[in-house]
């Protein structure tokens, strides 16, 4: 019974190699639009909305129209423009440094702090933000081939080990206590999928198998382009779609680089 599950895991584990090889060229491209995404679409949206999002600072904090406009104005070239170095991998470090920044102020901003379902998805988007980092170090590593180094104190692999840990957060906003049986498997098996990645075991089949499974519920459960533009479902059924896709990049993201020298999988290694 081992080795028969031994033997199912190994040819899950090739195929994914196998789709992985065929799509290397454009798979990290496609990762980080992916984990750009919900600031291309939030930023876009500052600039379309530009009026109404100075309007709603303003009525919700009372501060004013300079400060209110310089919010929106902050959040528009904050988000386009670090969207735009990290598709072009031009000052990486600077981009995600902004990023991060528009995450924290629109923490606070829209009162996401107090709400514990956004808190998570915004951790969840500041784990996959540290891959982007992480990634960016690899190139950094090679300038200094020749020097050795101790790959346990790297800290890209506590960027990979943070990211991991951050990313398992978005499965905890989707877990429902619901006594349904497609609930019931989706709530067991998405757990010990996001355990896995999270420790490091099997990281990159885990990774890609949570890629399918939160891709196909992300279409099916956030589809806003079905609901009229007038009604208020659809935006947010627009923001967790667009969240949700830059978790799927920071997954794949995990496909590419693997999970570090931080996890099981490394340390299987020395055994």
């Amino acid at each position: 019974m081992v080795n028969l599950r031994y033997e199912y895991v190994s040819k899950a584990e090739d195929i994914a190699e196998e789709v992985y090889k065929k799509t290397k060229v454009f798979l990290p491209t496609v990762a980080r639009m992916c984990l750009i995404s919900t600031f291309l679409e939030d930023g876009i949206r500052m600039w379309v909305q530009w009026s109404e999002q100075r309007e709603y600072m303003d009525m919700s904090w009372g501060c004013g129209q300079i400060l209110a406009t310089l919010f929106v104005f902050v959040n528009l070239v904050g988000q386009l423009g670090g969207c735009v170095m990290v598709l072009i991998q031009k000052k990486v470090t600077i981009a995600v440094g902004v990023l991060f920044f528009i995450v924290v102020l629109q923490t606070f901003a829209y009162s996401i702090l107090w709400d514990v379902q956004f808190l998570l998805r915004n951790l969840a988007l500041i784990g996959a933000l540290l891959f982007v980092l992480a990634d960016s170090h690899k190139e950094a590593r090679s300038l200094f081939a020749g020097v050795p180094m101790l790959d346990d104190n790297n800290p890209k692999n506590y960027m990979q080990l943070a990211g991991r840990i951050l990313l398992a957060f978005m499965f905890i906003t989707l877990v429902r206590i619901e006594f349904s049986f497609f609930q019931i498997v989706q709530d067991v098996f998405g757990t010990i999928l996001i355990i896995l990645v999270t420790i490091g075991y099997k990281t990159k089949l885990c990774a890609f198998i949570l890629v399918v499974v939160l891709s196909i519920l992300n279409f099916y459960h956030n589809s806003w382009w079905q609901i009229p533009e007038y009604k208020p479902l659809r935006d947010f059924l627009k923001y967790d779609f667009f969240q949700t896709l830059s978790v799927i990049g920071g997954l794949l993201m995990i496909v590419i680089l693997g999970p570090g020298g931080v996890s099981m999988d490394e340390h299987k290694k020395k055994w």
